[in-house]
């Protein structure tokens, strides 16, 4: 029973995927709520019928009460097989129509519900630039991207578990009362006039207090995530002190927001009370009243007695679900600051993939500075040809990395263009243009996953013995053999925390080079692929990494001029310009730039400070 409501909604069905998704709440939430269009219908048909039987039961009591005041032998003999019917029906058909509607929202809305906008959100903030990446905090993006959808789920139950059920019983109950005596609507409208106006004042003020109090909350996160990511600056600079401080101001931001919150609710829960009693006090007096006046049975004075108790136990749980109703759409509007940001890094309709022969790069007046009008590069033009391995130097902030990130199209220039065999990488598909570059970096972070899984993240496809092989090339296989870790995994199975940080540095970027080798892609981009390696395995990698480059376009970034002493042709950059290229012996012969940064190095590394 269970797995068929369960299944009634996939929530990883195929769906059309936007770069620009709406930014306005219930668009939002209307594109995700589609697959669930039919479940809604009957969710929201199920709850006005379980409300309707709720006021029905009511009815049913006062009429009981009526019946009883006459003679009992008479009753049961006019009225015993009515009984039975209502009493069969209460004990099966009620709850089986409260188990369909329970079962819609429980187990078919909600845990699927959620899962659909995980799924998505994820995939669409996935889509995002490394641009975009690199302006926010990961753990606000995680926080968001976690209780958006738990909140988005908590709008859909308080819609139909309270809010369209207590609005079929208020409805009810109006019809109930002027059945009886329609002067005693009088009363119940009054009330809910006055009840309507305390939920209008509570909603206008928790929605902005329940959204200061989520964009506090996800500011928490991002300084607690940001100080763990990077717990060894914390401990080697004893920052401790100082990164309690910084999160203190964002807690005691949280306190506050959440104070004047709970400041609503305490007005709103003191407002209800005194409303109550005057629901109380107006329909049950107003009844016996009428009572007393002999226009009303016994059985409508406590028709309407029960009623009003309903309602009055009822009110708070329905201020309560509008209030968190309203408090969780909040949340959700809070999420969609991440999950509702336009993707501006995409794919031309028409692109392609790369058809890549030869390997050829040219670059023609390519200028990117990040928006800021200096920095970057500013009209640089160039020409690798296939197969050429190219070193790249400077200082920094010379644009060596602007050059690289815009070759992987991590942004897109702002002038200018980059093509590859002659196709301009904008017009190509950005999957197919990353599958032909491998890049090892300065950071050689990992995932926090096992050294298998970080290895044949170059090629999921590889076989055993080809990622052995590779790992073997990089100097790694020795090393990753005697790995463990607290689970007891050994080896490639053992996980290697956080970014890589069970491994040393030399560690993380031998498996890093070992996952480019095992990628094997026809372009090969390496900045400061060495770095991080002790002398002696780097002298042992550096045979490795040229056999890497045989038949393959390089670019190496490097402030070791060693390392690219052997390469075709250097490049060195200053502010955002090519301003010197050559060979290594050239290069020095002109006594220019490339041959004081030689000059300067200490131990073969560039100063990238130095002066011209």
């Amino acid at each position: 029973m269970f797995r068929f409501f369960e299944n009634l909604v996939d929530p990883y069905c195929d769906y059309p995927q936007e770069d620009r998704p709406p930014t306005r709440l219930w668009p939002f939430m209307k594109a995700y709520a589609e697959p669930f269009r039919h479940v809604f219908i009957w969710t929201g048909i199920l709850s006005v019928v379980v409300a309707a039987i709720e006021i029905g039961l009511i009815y049913y009591m006062g009429r009981v009460v009526d019946l009883l005041s006459g003679d009992p032998t008479q009753v049961i003999s006019d009225h015993g097989p009515e009984l039975v019917v209502v009493g069969l029906l209460i004990v099966f058909l009620r709850p089986v129509l409260h188990m369909l509607d329970v079962a819609l929202l429980n187990n078919a809305i909600l845990p699927n519900f959620g899962t659909l906008i995980r799924w998505r959100a994820h995939k669409h903030v996935l889509r995002q630039s490394v641009g975009w990446f690199e302006n926010d905090f990961a753990g606000r993006i995680a926080n968001r991207i976690m209780q958006t959808p738990p909140a988005a789920g908590e709008v859909v139950f308080q819609v139909f578990d309270a809010i369209s059920f207590s609005l079929a019983y208020l409805v009810g109950a109006a019809i109930l009362l002027a059945a009886a005596d329609t002067r005693l609507m009088l009363p119940l409208l009054i009330w809910f006039v006055l009840y309507a106006l305390l939920i209008r004042w509570t909603v206008a003020r928790v929605g902005p207090a329940s959204q200061a109090a989520s964009d506090a909350r996800s500011t928490v996160t991002g300084r607690v995530v940001d100080a763990y990511t990077n717990i060894h600056s914390v401990k080697m600079f004893a920052h401790h002190d100082h990164e309690m401080s910084y999160a203190r101001d964002a807690i005691e931001n949280t306190r506050r927001t959440f104070q004047t919150e709970m400041r609503i609710y305490t007005l709103m829960d003191m407002a209800l009370v005194t409303l109550n009693g005057l629901l109380i006090v107006g329909v049950v007096g107003w009844a016996i009243y009428l009572w007393v006046q002999g226009q009303a049975s016994v059985g409508v004075v406590a028709a309407a007695t029960a009623l009003t108790l309903r309602l009055n136990a009822m009110t708070g749980w329905i201020m309560w679900a509008l209030t968190t109703f309203f408090r969780q759409l909040g949340v959700v509007a809070e999420g969609m600051q991440t999950i509702a940001q336009p993707i501006d890094l995409v794919d031309d309709p028409s692109a392609k993939p790369l058809r890549l022969k030869d390997g050829r790069i040219e670059i023609r007046t390519l200028s990117h500075h990040y928006g800021r009008g200096s920095g970057g590069l500013d009209r640089i033009s160039l020409t690798i040809a296939p197969g050429e391995k190219v070193g790249l130097i400077g200082r920094s902030g010379a644009g060596k990395s602007t050059l690289v990130k815009l070759l992987l199209r991590f942004y897109d220039p702002e002038s200018g263009c980059i093509l590859i065999d002659g196709q301009d990488i904008t017009h190509l598909r950005q999957d197919s243009l990353r599958r032909h570059i491998g890049m090892v970096q300065q950071d050689s972070a990992l995932l926090h996953r096992s050294v298998r899984d970080n290895i044949l993240y170059g090629r999921p496809d590889a076989t055993e013995d080809q990622m052995i092989a590779a790992a073997q090339q990089a100097e790694a296989h020795e090393f990753i053999l005697d790995l463990a870790d607290p689970q007891g995994r050994t080896g490639y199975d053992a996980h290697v925390g956080e970014r890589g940080v069970k491994l040393s540095g030399g560690q993380r970027q031998r498996v890093t080079l070992a996952r480019v080798i095992l990628k094997d892609a026809p372009i090969l981009l390496l900045d400061e692929a060495t770095s991080a390696l002790d002398s002696e395995v780097e002298a042992a990698i550096q045979d490795t990494l040229y056999g890497m480059m045989e038949g393959k376009t390089v670019i190496a970034i490097a402030h070791r001029l060693s390392t690219i002493a052997r390469m075709d042709r250097i490049l060195v950059m200053d502010q955002g310009r090519i301003v010197e290229q050559g060979s290594h012996s050239g290069l020095l012969a002109g006594n220019g730039l490339y041959a004081q940064f030689w000059a300067r190095q200490s131990g073969g590394f560039l100063n990238p400070e130095a002066a011209e």
